[in-house]
């Protein structure tokens, strides 16, 4: 079976390969891929990447078409969310109930989520109902934030504010919301353009108590006018000089977690260390591999919790990748969430 799918690199140098996909082994699934959704990674990757054309999409959801002779957990027909990384279950971390520490991953292989058909192994695959595939592709990005939420250990009423509106950092703000924060705000580039105007608009839709234009507004200020001591926790899913300002923000003993990226050679920052053991400031990265909270994501969009319809605004066909994340770079459409149809 041929498959086409997307690749790319810096300077949107974005290329469609085709490859073979083998016949199933006995423990692997093929699936057909019905809709991916675009990661900042994605962006990251088509905006600063400068090393060979990486694999586009990994937010994945797609119907199994053919099963290994081992395979019983699933079948042709059923719908599917792909997982890119699960864990083994078989390693020393897995075994002692620590998976988030597992690093003998079943992944990809570098295929592209972006891309007509996958083989997989069974166990990177998880079913879903109620759903359209659309809204199911938000399973994985969703995870993320859940994950990120959880290790912030939000206070039962307490002060949360989220760097960056993007759809991270939006499913950030609801899901701290729903975790019990009495406080939610969220900063964002001034809303200058189609794309700002839009995620600060959601961000109020999805209950931010407050929302920040930095450049505009001074986070610091608008923060310590409120909170004159910092607010309880920072999660940061923007770039990571936006540290800086949770630094400023954070209260005595808060939690800052962190997963925003940068592949241009803006990833490195200076940290006052004596001020972080004084003021016994807790720093907690977030890197969600291997797949975690996929069952309880996907249940939180199926009953609507988590409104998938008001995230993804934009979907795409073959022909349509790079004027949909041109867009998603320039800010010159309103897109909170774009997502890719391989099948239309």
């Amino acid at each position: 079976m041929k498959s086409k799918g997307l690749y790319g690199k810096k300077h949107l140098d974005i290329q469609v390969r085709e490859r073979e996909i083998g016949a199933p082994d006995v423990d692997d699934v093929i699936v057909k891929v019905y809709a991916c959704g675009v990661c900042g990674t994605d962006v990251n990757f088509v905006r600063d990447w400068t090393d060979d054309p990486m694999p586009l999409g990994h937010e994945i959801a797609a119907e199994v078409v053919e099963v290994g002779r081992n395979v019983t957990s699933v079948k042709p027909g059923d719908r599917v969310i792909v997982e890119d990384c699960s864990m083994c279950g078989i390693c020393e971390a897995c075994k002692s109930g620590q998976p988030q520490f597992c690093r003998n991953m079943y992944d990809l292989g570098g295929q592209p989520g972006m891309g007509e058909y996958l083989r997989v192994r069974f166990n990177s695959v998880d079913k879903f109902e109620g759903l359209d595939y659309v809204s199911a592709s938000l399973t994985e990005p969703l995870a993320v934030s859940l994950t990120a939420v959880l290790n912030a250990e939000i206070p039962l009423g307490g002060s949360v504010v989220v760097l960056g509106p993007g759809p991270l950092g939006l499913m950030c703000a609801r899901l701290a919301r729903l975790h019990g924060a009495g406080f939610v705000g969220i900063t964002g580039l001034p809303a200058d353009n189609p794309r700002e105007k839009a995620r600060l608009e959601l961000a109020r839709q999805f209950g931010c108590d407050m929302t920040i234009e930095a450049g505009k507004q001074d986070i610091e200020d608008e923060i310590k006018h409120r909170f004159p001591k910092g607010v309880d926790r920072v999660i940061v899913s923007s770039p990571p000089q936006s540290m800086y300002d949770a630094f400023k923000i954070i209260r005595f003993g808060g939690i800052i977690t962190f997963f925003g990226l940068h592949f241009g050679g803006k990833n490195v920052i200076d940290l006052d260390v004596n001020d972080m053991i004084f003021r016994k400031i807790t720093l907690r990265p977030t890197f969600a591999e291997p797949a975690i909270n996929f069952p309880i994501s996907n249940r939180l969009l199926r009953d609507d919790l988590v409104d998938a319809k008001a995230l993804v605004t934009h979907t795409f066909r073959w022909g349509e990748e790079k004027e949909t994340l041109r867009a998603i770079i320039d800010g010159s459409q309103p897109i909170i969430k774009a997502v890719m149809l391989p099948h239309g």
